[in-house]
């Protein structure tokens, strides 16, 4: 069983804010094929209609999502599970020994079903309560690469939202549910 500290009461599949970061905050989404396992699997999840997403950022090295679910505990273990895996597995492809050790030496003591750990515990979900909250949720989101100075503009950030809200939902990089 998992030791989330968090429990979530369900008020009509409303959205939440969630943030799931790597352990140690190693930077691992600067790699392509690792942010591309990410957004993969997000993909997979909202196609499925396990988890409808709202607006996303992955960051070098953790996410925030506005998503929703009937059954939001279950599938971000999931989501982190399958990730984590996967990751694991191209990393082990590429011989990336030096991150590999790395998620060996962060792994909690007490996980002893499993050899590695790639994202910290929990995923931190915060209800969406109401249209503002929503709005200033999706402009942290949008506005998290330029606040880290990894670019001048928000829709220049490829793993985002951004462009889903404000070119055409077709031009994100992922298929998203606007809000609004």
């Amino acid at each position: 069983m998992g030791r989330d500290r968090y429990k979530i009461i369900y008020k009509e599949k409303r959205p939440y804010f969630v943030t799931c970061t790597i352990v140690s905050w190693i930077p691992l989404f600067g790699n392509p094929k690792i942010a591309g396992i990410v957004i993969d699997s997000l993909r997979f999840l909202h196609e499925k209609q396990r988890l409808t997403i709202h607006g996303f950022v992955i960051m070098e090295n953790h996410l925030h999502l506005l998503i929703s679910s009937a059954e939001l505990s279950e599938e971000m273990r999931n989501f982190k599970s399958f990730t984590a895996r996967s990751i694991i597995d191209l990393l082990k492809g590429q011989k990336m020994n030096r991150l590999l050790d790395q998620f060996i030496k962060n792994k909690l003591s007490y996980k002893q079903k499993q050899n590695y750990q790639v994202w910290q515990e929990g995923f931190h979900p915060e209800m969406i309560l109401d249209s503002e909250m929503l709005l200033k949720k999706l402009n942290y989101i949008h506005n998290n690469p330029v606040k880290r100075g990894y670019v001048e503009e928000p829709g220049h950030w490829r793993y985002s939202s951004w462009n889903n809200y404000n070119v055409s939902e077709e031009m994100g990089i992922l298929p998203i549910e606007i809000i609004g």
